[in-house]
């Protein structure tokens, strides 16, 4: 028995990725895309205007980046909680007592007393439930009708915006992975339209062919970010209002300036040149950085082409802007590439621990330090195999499948320290609690995450590795991490506890007032100060001016 397990262990260590620089790592080349595209830096310009737009939204508030903004994830605390299975509080501020979600009377024995368990997840507050019904062009809000069927969204009659099931994971080198999202279902190949790859049935865009209009299926791979980014766009729990569809989103936003709600930094390292100087939005439109991005076969056919083809338009560019969010120059990457210096006797201990006893790189190894990268040979349907969809328990498994049987992606650790809460349900808000997780050997069945016996010492060394893992410019926030102005909900006001303020808007007489914060416009060089983490942001460390994103600035942009 006890060579089994030796070989076993060995077996692990020769399976993954040695730990490396990032930098030895291009981001995958996406075969066949100059067919679409015939200029790749307008093309990244626009993903970037689509990210962080709040006019893609259906109620004009919400961008992609609402539930990525910082340090490509996100740690806002109220109103973040769902379950699917069981009554939840809605509108509930999270504090530190609240984590771990599963607490024991011994953390390093996971048989030990349960003290506390709860099935909630701490997910991103979405979209209020409703139903579209039309636009009007020039407007950033849509019109329609609310929809009260989420009851575990109402608190004392009143709508709260709704919340995922599932963390938002960082969108940072996601261009590394094979399949998108926390259960792969993102297709490594884009077909233009959907998330679900070359087995969907879709109609295939219009391509202008001999001065007529042909439908052609789109088949690019390498491109899970395109396919991903089809999705949330529609969902009406993510942006969209139940019904929207991507003309009716095209109509919209062609009608709209780019970011023209927001103020742009006339130094970003992307849209800077664009920048309305002294305004809010673009100085260029999105159809004339369709126009400069994209093949002229796909577009001049006309507004209806270009509204039929949006959601090649959206893929693309969203890859396009993400892909260039890679960080790699880590302490651990200037380490790697031989500066001895760049990590203390205690990361470097940490370093060896986590490659050694606690085995972190059977799932998190290679220089993505996950097993669900291309370098690691993630796989691309998102079902075992090979490390990169795995059944840890962190929760039971008949809570949430994920990609079948409770297993999850091997998310990539770089700078993890900043995107807390931890794991596919949010249950862990610090980088200890997820150390002794692992340490215990889960807190459910899982696939053989085996228990490992490390000192108190040799759990702080293994945490100060993975800070180690964090690039600077992503924790100041300078290019390519800069950004534009966004404002984000933060909750809603309660007049007493459990008593929600209504908003008094004519057309959802059921909704809620909401809070408010702000996040301003940063250019390359980013902010003086580091981003606060999810445990500081807990704790109340940061909001005298020695973080940033702190979730107590000021919205200034003119809401819809």
């Amino acid at each position: 028995m006890i060579y089994r397990i030796v070989f076993a262990a060995l077996a692990a260590a020769i399976s993954a990725q040695p730990l490396r620089s990032l930098k030895t790592v291009p981001v995958p080349d996406v075969p066949g895309l100059d067919t679409y595209v015939r200029d790749k830096t307008t093309l990244i310009a626009l993903g970037k205007a689509f990210f962080w737009d709040m006019q893609a939204g259906s109620d004009g508030r919400t961008a992609c980046a609402t539930c990525h903004f910082h340090a490509g994830a996100d740690h806002r605390r109220q109103n973040q909680l769902s379950d699917p299975n069981n009554p939840f509080p809605a509108n509930f501020q999270l504090t530190l007592a609240q984590f771990p979600f599963r607490q024991l009377s011994d953390p390093a024995n996971r048989n030990s007393t349960v003290l506390r368990d709860t099935a909630m997840r701490a997910g991103s507050a979405g979209t209020f439930q409703r139903v579209f019904q039309s636009l009007e062009p020039g407007q950033p809000a849509e019109q329609g009708t609310e929809s009260l069927e989420s009851a575990a969204f109402l608190l004392g009659g009143l709508q709260v915006r709704r919340v995922t099931t599932r963390n938002s994971p960082s969108v940072i080198n996601a261009a590394y992975y094979v399949t998108g999202f926390w259960d792969g279902r993102a297709a490594r190949v884009f077909n233009g339209f959907t998330p679900a790859g070359a087995a969907a049935d879709v109609p295939g865009v219009q391509v202008l062919r001999d001065g007529q209009l042909v439908r052609e299926q789109v088949r690019l791979n390498n491109s899970s970010l395109a396919s991903q980014g089809t999705g949330p766009i529609l969902d009406h729990l993510e942006m969209s209002y139940a019904g929207r569809s991507w003309p009716q989103l095209a109509r919209k936003l062609l009608s709209l300036p780019p970011l023209g709600l927001q103020r742009v930094a006339p130094d970003d390292s992307v849209l800077g040149r664009m920048a309305s100087i002294g305004g809010r939005g673009l100085q260029y439109s999105y159809t004339e950085l369709i126009h400069e991005a994209f093949q002229p076969a796909y577009w001049s056919g006309g507004t209806g082409q270009m509204e039929e083809n949006f959601s090649l338009f959206w893929g693309l560019a969203l890859q396009a802007y993400q892909s260039t969010l890679v960080s790699n120059d880590s302490p651990f990457d200037r380490f790697q590439e031989g500066d001895a210096g760049a990590l203390t006797a205690q990361q470097q201990e940490g370093m060896r621990l986590f490659q050694t006893q606690a085995r972190c790189t059977t799932c998190h190894g290679g220089p993505e330090f996950s097993a669900a990268s291309y370098t690691n040979g993630g796989n691309g349907n998102g079902r075992g195999g090979n490390r990169a969809f795995q059944r840890t328990g962190v929760r039971d498994a008949a809570e949430d499948a994920g990609s079948g049987n409770g297993s999850f992606k091997s998310i990539g650790l770089r700078n993890v320290e900043l995107t807390g809460p931890y794991f596919h349900n949010g249950g862990q808000a610090t980088l200890d609690q997820v150390v002794d997780f692992y340490a215990r050997g889960g807190d459910f069945a899982n696939n053989a995450i085996r228990p490992f016996n490390l000192t108190g010492a040799q759990k702080a060394a293994i945490v100060a590795f993975m800070r180690a893992l964090t690039d600077d410019r992503v924790r100041h926030e300078r290019a390519p991490f800069d950004h534009p102005e966004l404002c984000l909900p933060t909750g809603h006001p309660e007049s007493q506890p459990g008593q929600l303020i209504p908003a008094l808007v004519p057309q959802f007489p059921r909704g809620a007032a909401e809070n408010w914060a702000g996040l301003a416009e940063v250019g390359a060089s980013g902010h003086a100060a580091p981003l606060q983490t999810f445990e500081e942001l807990l704790q109340g460390i940061g909001g005298d001016g020695a973080r940033v994103n702190t979730m107590t600035g000021a919205c200034t942009a003119p809401l819809p």
